[in-house]
């Protein structure tokens, strides 16, 4: 399968993944199944139909309303699921059918996930950043994907280094820094980018929360409702999404810059 038709169907399947990822991201950081009960409004509590659920589709017939009490659904649904379709229909042209285009299309809904998880309810399930961390590693055993001792010494390594920040910082500010869920998900950006990777998304993550989300958060007044955190998450999911599409070229460019060749 390949040119339009492959396109056509990583499309697909990137709805029928956003739209399941829709639901994760609502019921995983309540501690609920994904499973059951079926999708129901919010409102009503009414069972959504199947044809209502169709992916975007389903959202513009209803006019982001439901059918039965007409309360309004949010924009995230359909936005999500083609923010989804866009990601595996993106990883096919650019990759072709290959464990390399899967492997990306992964990693990056998992960012996707994780970012408005931690932006709605300041968690990162476990389900993303473990199980990820799994998917990672297992995508890296599989031929064709990155070396597997590369994957594993980046997750390994990842997780260790957090945790040394974690218990550094604590110590000196004398209060909680880092949460675990941001250690679990560098173990899964480090399952997938490999070691150089993970610390290239660690410090463009801390650079971005610095530069974006200090300033957007005070000025909201967030910062002293939430304690002084911060959605570190949301940051690292960008820096990662960067290290992923240009991270080869950052770290040579900067080899260079420091070798002076």
């Amino acid at each position: 399968m390949t040119g339009p038709l492959l396109w056509t169907w990583a499309f697909a399947v990137g709805l029928a993944l956003g739209s399941f990822l829709n639901v994760c991201v609502y019921r995983w950081p309540a501690g609920q199944s994904v499973l059951r009960p079926r999708s129901r409004c919010p409102g009503c509590g009414t069972m959504v139909a199947w044809h209502d659920n169709v992916p975007v589709l389903g959202w513009v017939a209803l006019r982001g309303r439901c059918r039965h009490c007409a309360m309004p659904l949010s924009v995230q649904y359909p936005l999500v699921e083609l923010a989804v379709a866009v990601i595996w229909m993106g990883a096919a042209i650019r990759l072709g059918p290959t464990v390399a285009a899967f492997t990306s299309a992964s990693f990056l809904t998992l960012l996707l996930g994780i970012a408005l998880t931690d932006a709605r309810e300041m968690i990162i399930p476990d389900q993303f950043s473990l199980g990820g961390t799994v998917l990672g590693l297992a995508l890296a055993a599989w031929p064709g994907g990155m070396a597997f001792r590369s994957a594993l010494l980046g997750a390994a390594a990842s997780y260790a280094i957090l945790w040394a920040i974690k218990l550094v910082a604590e110590r000196l500010l004398r209060k909680p820094a880092l949460g675990v869920g941001d250690i679990h998900m560098m173990a899964m950006v480090g399952a997938f980018l490999g070691l150089p990777g993970a610390l290239l998304t660690l410090l463009l993550g801390a650079a971005l929360g610095l530069v974006i989300g200090v300033p957007v958060s005070a000025l909201r007044g967030r910062l002293e409702a939430m304690g002084t955190y911060l959605p570190l998450g949301v940051f690292l999911a960008m820096g990662a999404l960067v290290a992923h599409t240009f991270g080869e070229r950052i770290i040579n460019w900067y080899i260079a810059l420091v070798l002076g060749v």
